[in-house]
């Protein structure tokens, strides 16, 4: 059976894998990481979950120390729709074989020609009337269409902006300039038509939609894409078909988030409108966050194997089964698995299979439900690195230490689901290492030996 589900997974999972849409969505993402990771750093800083923290660093530093950090997380959460457009417009052009900075700049281009740059005129912004601000409106990028709200249409912009780019390149329409010419204004020129074809096409984009009632072709995508999307992914259904997609993939030994991450990226969108609602002061809207993901629903990696590591180490008697769990839990306090699921292992193991995909649906529910119960609270979208150990992760992407101590709940359940079934295969292992003891033991007997036959 699981040869058969093996040769149906596997090219499924391959081809996800190498499509070059989903690569380049996935590494446009991954792009922008680093920045929401150091700007989440400064606004852990300026919201630091210590009681007196906020009143001791006014005393140092005065009233508005608090912006100073804020500045610099606004720079990259209010700007992630923006950021994204320009990693993935350089991510798909990489994978398209073409010109990887023209791809982001054409992205970039392509992205602002459809977005209002007079921000009196974008609905839903008032100006003070009689101001010549309200009279003629302000030039400039406004932070609801280039943050969170502008992420799927960077998507949208990059992807079609950098293949119309590549295919009119790769067609040889360019101009061509004499030998001799340095490079850098041979490609200059050489990106003149190409980048010509793309403008004019959004430009004329531009102009339809302003034709229609959604007046922008922001506003379209949002309502007909983005809004559907956001309200399906922050969902417990739409979570636990998440999870148990990458925990099934990897009992085939596929990297499961890997693959699973190029379809299911609304998370990313939940996670910036979670920053920038935390950053305000405002409710926090969503429960299904990235940090959500990571630090309450696997705890050592994929299938929660931390857990199984500390069963391992404190119950199970094999000789294997103990040096492998010695040899995997520092990694495992910091979120790497891959020891035990290629050195136990739980690629194609039967027996560890049912708590590997359980343990994490486990705490995904639980999670959930302390969440709305208000057990827990909410994650602030803190962008925290996937390596933070258990603990600290609970608590500094709340702000709470009883999701620190819900963690360790958590941790201590998982290894209840995980002990049956590892002292099942402790019990094997520990069979096999002694016959193998016996087959050594076995002493050579020269009784037999008659030396008159020689």
């Amino acid at each position: 059976m699981f040869n058969k589900l093996e040769s149906v997974l596997m090219p499924i999972a391959d081809k996800l894998g190498k499509n070059r849409v989903l690569i380049a969505i996935r590494d446009g993402f991954l792009i922008t990481t680093p920045l929401l990771i150091v700007g989440s750093i400064f606004l852990l800083i300026a919201n630091f979950p210590i009681p007196g923290w906020e009143d001791m660093m006014t005393s140092v530093f005065g009233e508005n120390w608090g912006t100073w950090f804020t500045n610099v997380s606004r720079a990259t959460f209010n700007m992630t729709g923006l950021l994204t457009c320009v990693g993935t417009g350089y991510a798909f052009a990489r994978e398209l074989k073409g010109d990887k900075i023209q791809g982001a700049v054409v992205s970039l281009v392509a992205f602002v020609i459809l977005t209002n740059t007079r921000i009196g005129s974008i609905p839903g912004v008032s100006l003070l009337k009689g101001s010549d601000a309200a009279e003629n409106g302000i030039d400039g990028l406004a932070f609801r269409y280039i943050g969170a709200d502008g992420i799927f249409m960077g998507l949208v912009c990059a992807l079609i902006s950098v293949l119309i780019f590549t295919w009119v390149y790769k067609k040889g329409w360019t101009i061509k300039m004499p030998k001799g010419v340095p490079p850098a204004v041979c490609d200059s020129f050489a990106a003149l038509i190409p980048s010509a074809f793309v403008m004019t096409i959004f430009f004329l984009v531009r102009i339809l939609f302003g034709l229609t009632s959604f007046g922008t072709a922001h506003q379209f995508v949002l309502e007909i894409l983005q809004i559907p999307l956001k309200g399906l992914g922050d969902t417990l259904a739409a979570n636990a078909i998440y999870s148990f997609a990458c925990t099934f993939l990897w009992f085939f030994g596929i990297n499961g988030p890997a693959v699973a991450n190029s379809v299911y990226f609304i998370g990313n969108v939940l996670t910036i409108e979670q920053q920038v609602a935390f950053e305000a002061g405002k409710a926090l809207p969503h429960i299904f966050t990235n940090p959500f993901s990571n630090f309450f629903c696997n705890f050592g990696g994929g299938g929660s194997t931390l857990s199984l590591v500390i069963v391992m180490l404190g119950f199970c008697k094999s000789q294997r089964i103990k040096q492998l769990g010695k040899l995997s839990i520092v990694p495992g306090i910091f979120g790497i698995n891959e020891p035990i699921i290629f050195g136990l292992p739980i690629v194609l193991n039967p027996i560890i299979a049912i708590p590997f995909i359980l343990v994490p649906m486990m705490n995904l529910v639980l999670s959930y439900l302390a969440t709305l119960w208000e057990i827990i609270p909410r994650t602030t979208g803190v962008n925290l690195p996937w390596t933070t150990p258990i603990g600290f992760s609970g608590w500094l992407s709340t702000g709470s230490p009883i999701a620190a101590i819900w963690q360790i709940f958590l941790l201590v359940l998982g290894c209840l689901v995980y002990f049956p079934f590892i002292k099942a295969l402790d019990k094997q292992y520990l069979k096999e290492e002694l016959e193998a003891e016996d087959e050594d033991d076995e002493d050579i007997s020269f009784d037999d030996l008659d030396l008159s036959d020689l």
